[in-house]
């Protein structure tokens, strides 16, 4: 499954690419800033205007950090690729949105997800693992010039995920490991967007 969205994402990332010289106002290259605050989350997602009203992209997001030391290890990493498409009920890059899209995320964490969701992720603990799943989301694109937009949404995503958690950060004593369904929010939204 991991291969198959990976090669799935590389080939929408190199028919975007290759489009680039023919596309006039059809490809955008996108950062989002509120990931850039998520513990560092290095970020870019790439779309491509397939009509008025449609839209297909491609993301991927890495972190590869960790905070602190000894029990008091912060982390929130991942290596995650996604593909899918966006609806603008007016026209490509200009207004409301509404998305979908298939997933992929390899992940460790010990921060965001004990927050919001303590039954699903132990306070003190550390949890690792895969998730595999669909998402939506909402948006809406404000026009600030000719190429550059800033772009606002909230997305959702759930699937199934594979996990193993440990009873704090640097132990390493395994307290539980299996997989179930995941419902979880994906991503909060605020982007540059540069088009092309």
């Amino acid at each position: 499954m991991v291969n198959i969205l990976f090669r799935l994402c590389a080939a929408v990332f190199s028919v975007l690419g290759f489009s680039l010289c023919a596309a006039g106002q059809e490809l955008s290259l996108a950062t989002n800033i509120a990931d850039y605050a998520m513990g560092g989350t290095l970020n870019a997602e790439t779309a491509y205007g397939i009509s008025r009203h449609w839209s297909l992209n491609a993301g991927f997001r890495y972190n590869p950090f960790r905070y602190g030391e000894g029990d008091d290890i912060r982390l929130h990493r991942q290596r995650s690729f996604s593909a899918g498409a966006r609806w603008w009920p007016w026209h490509i890059y200009s207004g409301w949105w509404i998305s979908g899209k298939i997933q992929y995320q390899e992940y460790a964490s010990t921060d965001s997800q004990g927050a919001l969701f303590p039954d699903y992720f132990g306070g003190g603990a550390a949890m690792e693992g895969d998730r595999y799943g669909v998402g939506v989301g909402a948006g809406y694109s404000r026009m600030l010039g000719p190429h550059f937009n800033l772009d606002l949404g909230l997305g959702f995503w759930g699937g199934y995920s594979t996990y193993v958690r440990y009873s704090c950060p640097s132990c390493g004593r395994i307290v539980d490991n299996g997989s179930k369904p995941f419902f979880l929010p994906n991503e909060l939204i605020l982007a540059l967007n540069y088009i092309f």
